[in-house]
């Protein structure tokens, strides 16, 4: 059993925190604040949502960086994801 996400929605899961800096500086506070860094694991096919044709620009594999509050969190197996839509996502990592 997988989860697939209908309409505009995409399934993320989020990326774990940074706890250390680039030059070995340890962060304290990185447990507390979640990342909104997260990778795509499933697409909705699109569609057309309140009249408007959706064209999905993200897709599976996709680093993405995602709105504070957006989303729903689920608990699917031993994993949790966050459900969002699609403009909630702000931007894709390269």
């Amino acid at each position: 059993m997988k989860l697939r996400p209908l309409g505009d929605r995409v399934v993320l899961k989020q990326l774990e925190a940074e706890t250390t800096t680039a030059s070995g500086i340890i962060l304290a506070g990185a447990e507390k604040e979640k990342p909104q860094q997260a990778e795509v694991i499933a697409v909705g096919p699109g569609g057309v949502v309140d009249g408007k044709e959706i064209k999905m620009e993200v897709s599976v594999g996709d680093k993405v960086i995602y709105s504070k509050y957006a989303g729903t969190e689920v608990k699917f197996g031993e994993d949790a994801y966050i459900v969002v839509k699609q403009n909630d996502i702000l931007a894709i990592m390269d």
